[in-house]
């Protein structure tokens, strides 16, 4: 089920809907000034990473992860 951004029109509060099917949004109202008057807000895809490249050791190149820093590739 989709969660979707809308503006309203009157009062410009901006606000997130988890909406199920089209009867849904045709029904949906401002929750803070009660105005029909809403539109949708495109929205960026929002996706999770796996994990973060770990920051390279001091002084080293960062490419083999030699623990004291010290690189055979960078000689």
């Amino acid at each position: 089920m989709p969660i979707y951004e809308y503006q309203c029109s009157d009062c410009a509060r901006e606000f997130e809907e988890l909406i199920r099917n089209d009867r849904e949004e045709r029904k949906l109202t401002c929750p803070k000034c009660g105005s029909a008057q809403i539109s949708r807000k495109l929205s960026a895809f929002a996706a999770h990473a796996a994990s973060a490249k770990p920051a390279p050791p001091a002084g080293g190149c960062g490419n083999c992860g030699g623990p004291d820093g010290a690189c055979p590739f960078n000689t």
